[in-house]
C-alpha cells in the first residue's frame, strides 16, 4: 500500500510546474488549528488503553483531526467543522491540506459539547476519493467506528474492511463514533491562504510545488511520534 501512495505521489511530482512561492503567512486561525491538531494526537497517545491500536497507526495511509468541533459549528458555522490532512511520504509525512467535515446523521451524536474528531484513511482507494471533491462517509467511501485500545485484533470485519476509521473524543472520553452520512473535503479557500492559488491538494501531498509551512512543525512532529 505504501509502495503505491509513494508511486501516486510521484507521478504527481514528476507533471508538476515549477515550485510556486508559499503565502507569506500563514493565517492565525490556520496556525490556531494545527497546534490543536498537535495536541490532541498527543494527548491520545498519552494514554495507551484509550489509543488507537498501534497497527492501525501504523497501517494507515493519511491522518485526518478536526480539533474543537461544536455543535453550533452545524448550527449558526455554515454546517461544517475544519480540520487537516497529512499523508505518509516515504518514511515521513506530508504538509498538511485543511479539511473540512460536513453534517450527517451523526450531528445529533455530538450534543452540546465540542468534540475533536480523528479519522485514519486506511488504503490507496480511501486517499484517491479524499483528494477529489466532497465525499459522502458510508456512501462514496466506506467508514467505520474504529476500535480502541492496544490490541485491534478485537475489531469486526467491518471496521477491518473500511476505506476510514472514525474516532471522537468527548471531554476526555476516546471512541469510535459512527460518521456515516457525513461528508469530508479539502477546504478550498484554507488551501488557498496557505498555499497558494492554483496548487491542488495532490500538490500539497506530493511535496515538490510547495513548501510545509514552518507553522505545521508541531502537528507533523505529533504524527511522527505516532
Amino acid at each position: 500500500m505504501a509502495t503505491n501512495i509513494r508511486r501516486v505521489f510521484a507521478v504527481a511530482a514528476v507533471s508538476m510546474l515549477p515550485c510556486v512561492s508559499l503565502a507569506a503567512d500563514v493565517p492565525a486561525d490556520q496556525q490556531e488549528r494545527l497546534v490543536e491538531a498537535a495536541t490532541v494526537l498527543k494527548e491520545i497517545r498519552a494514554t495507551p488503553d484509550s489509543d488507537v491500536p498501534a497497527s492501525l497507526w501504523n497501517k494507515a495511509s493519511c491522518v485526518i483531526v478536526v480539533p474543537g468541533l461544536k455543535k453550533a459549528a452545524f448550527v449558526f458555522g455554515g454546517e461544517y467543522g475544519k480540520g487537516l490532512m497529512s499523508c505518509r511520504r516515504g518514511t515521513d509525512w506530508s504538509a498538511p491540506v485543511f479539511m473540512r467535515v460536513e453534517k450527517g446523521s451523526w450531528g445529533a451524536q455530538i450534543g452540546a459539547q465540542s468534540i475533536d474528531l480523528v479519522l485514519l484513511v486506511m488504503n490507496d482507494k480511501g486517499v484517491q476519493k479524499l483528494l477529489g471533491n466532497k465525499v459522502t462517509l458510508g456512501a462514496e467511501a466506506s467508514v467505520a467506528a474504529g476500535p480502541v485500545g492496544r490490541d485491534a485484533r478485537a475489531a469486526t470485519d467491518a471496521q477491518m474492511q473500511a476505506e476510514i476509521l472514525s474516532y471522537s473524543r468527548t471531554q476526555g472520553l476516546f471512541a469510535g463514533i459512527n460518521l456515516s452520512g457525513g461528508t469530508l473535503r479539502p477546504d478550498a479557500d484554507d488551501n488557498a491562504e496557505v498555499y497558494g492559488t492554483g496548487v491542488t491538494p495532490k500538490d500539497v501531498l506530493a511535496g515538490g510545488r510547495v513548501k510545509t509551512p514552518a507553522a505545521a512543525r508541531p502537528f507533523l512532529d505529533a504524527l511522527r511520534r505516532l
